[in-house]
């Protein structure tokens, strides 16, 4: 049977309308679902922005089954959902991320390190360890080392955590030397706690030659010698920390005036005191001279001149102690015990960090866990 051209010149337009028509059809329902992701990826952000985070969730939970293969709907859920502190939640969308095949290497790099911040705000730390450890050589090394940092602060791995300061420093990112010196005098306190004094003063050594300046490895020398029964060789780590750190000197002024007083010293002692106040007047240099010199009439004088160049409540409780013969038996306690309770407050030491206040020096902010971040002053003498 002969075939028909007509049929052909009706057939060849005909299919072409239809793959037309069916090209239209993909296209709209293409550019539909790209506008409706969209849409609802911003409104998910609209409500973020208006602290409505339950509605947002949902949002952005529809944006992403709208379009389940935009890695940046799934970042943007599960930030939000460690944010509000759901890090199970979190946890699987960073996982299901890591687990698709065809997630480019920054994205999953990306999505690697979200992993570990999830861990690590779960307090899963072991977990959150082999994270971050995971990270090494990619683009988020550094901020991955800094954060394993924190996490060996936290759980007190002070090894570690001066193996990965040293390299951060190595790799160019800033100086770590205060730190690695207290990793080193936290070693230190932790081999003296155990009897191992010469390993504790080998530690202590090690913390000087990294950070000459920094205060702590002094003070702990001179305390520690102190409690073996050195008093000379207390006294010249004292005066090591006089050299290094002067203002860091009130810390240690009365353990200072004790060593001074055990070997002998009070007279050296007490010059040294009396020419420290000069260059930075103190009320814990004053009480360490009152130590090696108690005339009471000589303490009276000392108080009144500070209390002229430096007034301070501190010093004025002090003379009124100091003058307490000159007043009623009714009178004194009263006026002590109120300037007792106006004191206790401005005798305290202040994070400069962050504010936080505390009775005792704190080398780590029990606050925001900076390091070194205490004037050795109280807050009356700031």
């Amino acid at each position: 049977m002969d075939f028909d051209l007509r049929w052909l010149l009706i057939a060849l337009p005909v299919a072409f309308a239809l793959g037309w028509l069916a090209s239209k059809l993909d296209t709209r329902q293409w550019k539909r679902e790209q506008r409706d992701a969209p849409k609802t990826f911003f409104k998910g952000l609209n409500l973020l922005l208006n602290e409505q985070q339950d509605k947002a969730i949902d949002a952005f939970i529809e944006a992403v089954q709208n379009d389940p293969d935009t890695s940046e709907l799934h970042f943007a859920l599960g930030n939000l959902f460690r944010r509000r502190g759901e890090y199970e939640r979190a946890v699987r969308v960073h996982q299901h991320l890591l687990q698709r095949g065809d997630l480019p290497l920054a994205e999953r790099e990306r999505a690697q390190y979200a992993l570990a911040q999830d861990f690590f705000k779960a307090g899963l730390f072991d977990r959150a360890e082999e994270a971050y450890a995971a990270l090494r050589g990619t683009a988020f090394e550094t901020e991955a080392e800094l954060a394993l940092l924190s996490l060996y602060e936290r759980s007190r791995d002070w090894r570690k955590a001066a193996e990965v300061a040293r390299h951060l420093e190595q790799g160019g990112s800033g100086s770590f030397a205060g730190r690695i010196a207290n990793y080193l005098c936290e070693l230190a306190q932790e081999a003296q706690g155990q009897g191992n004094d010469a390993e504790a003063q080998a530690l202590l050594a090690e913390a000087r030659k990294v950070a000459p300046r920094a205060a702590r490895a002094h003070v702990l020398a001179g305390q520690m010698l102190a409690r073996r029964g050195q008093p000379e060789q207390a006294m010249a780590a004292y005066a090591g920390l006089l050299s290094a750190s002067p203002e860091a000197f009130h810390l240690v002024a009365r353990d200072y005036a004790d060593a001074a007083l055990s070997a002998g010293l009070e007279q050296q002692a007490l010059a040294t005191l009396q020419t420290q106040y000069q260059r930075s007047p103190g009320m814990q240099l004053l009480a360490a001279i009152a130590r090696l010199d108690p005339d009471t009439t000589a303490q009276r004088q000392r108080l009144v001149q500070h209390l002229r160049a430096e007034p301070s409540l501190s010093a004025a409780r002090a003379l009124v102690q100091q003058s307490g013969a000159q007043l009623s038996e009714e009178e004194a306690p009263l006026l002590t015990a109120a300037l007792d309770h106006a004191v206790r407050p401005l005798q305290r030491y202040r994070c400069a960090a962050c504010g936080f206040e505390a009775q005792h020096y704190f080398w780590q902010c029990p606050g925001c866990l900076s390091w070194d971040s205490y004037p050795p002053r109280h807050v009356e003498e700031l």
